[in-house]
């Protein structure tokens, strides 16, 4: 059956962690999602795109490798929102050494990962000791709430919460790493476990709630922005759901990436392989699980990495060579489909990461199931044709989402400088690029070192007026930013740090920031987004 067309809109890619205001504590958070969307309303655009919130591990940075498919970072709270943290005075009661490391986050031009989480950890264990005495032992009305929610979450809570007080007790070793008993899950040692780490156990819960309550807040406060989420392909081997769930993994194998773009001899990605077998047994009640929160959390969200749930490639750990599971187009097709309906049931919109290695039966499927895919300029081309000509944007399918680039992608300045000029001149030879500038712009475009102002502009209108339902773009391709959030494929203390230029809080103010919205809410009018 057909799908319900979706109305033209247009959005931004922002993630959560560079999104900080004035006040933040070194690092984009929760109640920062009120300000920018004001400046989003501004400027006509209708969707924010993040990249995952989920709980990544200390000493990590990467989204992509979480501790849990289901919590929240707890560095994504918002401090002066945390009604027990200002009981205590809040910031201005902190200690004249915490107020330092607080001031030296703030001025960072980077986010220092290490130093926000001990700050905030510090700030949300005493508002739980305050929550714990007060509210709880006096049974009021928020201490009622707490209880309600930790009985509604009870489906994924209890184990996050159970593993993230064993992972601290082991000194945040991996699970893989723990004594057998709790690390095979064996009921007594559990049992024993809840009892023995039960305050620290009610403290993870405790700053979930906090977490979801900020959040519902934000996304009420969001008005006509729809917020859209990232569904990571897998979460760290060492998290709550591969704990829980061992027996649906395999961990001879890990999950990968033939050789692409990225990578000319593929990627190796350390994460544990899908038992497709075993989770096509259980109804996929962990995808389906993984659905149902980000439903709740988000309007929509990305598939990362969609054809590994099609086909997903791994590495043998024997050495010998690395393959495809399922490993027929049929299975492939079947498995895929599949779990794109686990991903619809639960009525959140999704929109499928399709880059990189992707075979034209998965495409295939994705139209006829119309879900929307990644229609990237600067990949766009007519590979078999002479001279791999682009493709004219307005001419990208409705059911697709038109953008510049991605969170991995060098920013659309960067591309410009580094592309040759045969390549120069093929974007430029595309009518809707062409018809916005004239002869002297397009003779300058080739010519000059870095992209000129008329031409970002031209390609952005392009997108803006392009065939896709759904414009979503990297907030440094609006602005002509060269700042890259990841660099695939490498270990870089630059990776995931990056944070906006402006506070959050005064995008709405900032001239270039209000410039930049008139223009994208005129682009907006003109061609009906």
């Amino acid at each position: 059956m057909a799908r319900e067309p979706r109305s033209r809109r247009a959005g931004v890619l922002v993630p959560l962690f560079s999104m900080a205001s004035a006040r933040s504590w070194g690092i984009g958070e929760i109640g920062d999602l009120h300000a920018l969307s004001r400046w989003l309303a501004s400027a006509g655009l209708r969707v924010l795109q993040l990249l995952p919130i989920n709980e990544v591990p200390v000493g990590e940075a990467s989204p992509y490798s979480a501790l849990s498919s289901m919590a929240i970072d707890p560095q994504f709270i918002t401090l002066d929102r945390v009604d027990d943290f200002l009981e205590l005075g809040g910031e201005e009661r902190l200690e004249p050494e915490l107020r330092e490391r607080l001031d030296a986050v703030r001025s960072h031009a980077a986010i220092d990962y290490a130093d926000v989480r001990a700050l905030k950890q510090t700030a949300l264990r005493r508002a739980f000791v305050r929550f714990r005495s007060v509210e709880l032992a006096g049974g009021t009305r928020r201490a009622a709430a707490f209880r309600a929610y930790v009985q509604d979450q009870a489906w994924w809570l209890d184990d996050y919460a159970l593993f993230r007080a064993l992972h601290a007790q082991s000194g945040e070793r991996p699970w893989t790493e723990w004594p057998t008993p709790v690390r095979t899950r064996q009921p007594g040692a559990l049992d024993r476990a809840r009892g023995e780490l039960a305050d620290d156990i009610l403290y993870r819960q405790y700053v979930q709630w906090v977490a979801d309550d900020q959040w519902a807040d934000a996304r009420a406060a969001a008005g006509g922005v729809a917020l859209f989420g990232d569904l990571p392909f897998m979460v760290s081997g060492d998290s709550a759901d591969l704990w829980a769930r061992q027996d649906e993994f395999r961990f001879d194998a890990s999950v990968g990436v033939p050789p692409d773009a990225f990578s000319t001899t593929g990627q190796d990605w350390g994460l544990p392989v899908y038992r497709w077998d075993v989770l096509a047994g259980r109804d996929f009640d962990w995808l389906r699980d993984r659905a149902r929160r980000n439903a709740a959390l988000f309007d929509g969200y990305r598939i990362d990495h969609l054809v590994g749930f099609y086909r997903t490639y791994f590495w043998p750990h024997d050495g010998t060579d690395p393959g495809f599971t399922p490993d027929t187009e049929e299975a492939q097709t079947a498995l895929g489909e599949r779990v794109l309906s686990v991903f619809r049931e639960c009525g959140a919109e999704i929109v499928a990461e399709d880059l990189g290695t992707v075979p034209e039966f998965v495409r295939e499927s994705l139209a006829r199931l119309e879900v929307p895919g990644f229609k990237v300029l600067r990949w766009e081309r007519e590979w078999h044709q002479p001279g791999q000509p682009f493709r004219d944007p307005v001419g990208y399918p409705r059911s697709a989402v038109a953008t510049s680039g991605t969170h991995d992608t060098e920013p659309m300045e960067v591309w410009w400088e580094q592309a040759g000029r045969e390549e120069r001149e093929a974007v430029l030879a595309v009518p809707s690029i062409r018809e916005r500038l004239d002869d002297e712009d397009r003779a300058v475009a080739v010519e000059h070192a870095g992209m000129t102002t008329a031409l970002r502009e031209a390609l952005l209108e392009t997108l803006y007026a392009s065939g896709a339902d759904l414009l979503i773009l990297p907030v440094q391709d609006i602005f002509g930013w060269r700042d890259r959030i990841n660099r695939p494929a490498t270990v870089n203390p630059a990776n995931w740090t990056w944070r906006l230029p402006w506070p959050a809080d005064r995008w709405t103010t900032e001239p270039a920031a209000m410039a930049m919205a008139t223009q994208l809410r005129e682009w907006a009018a003109r061609h009906n987004r």
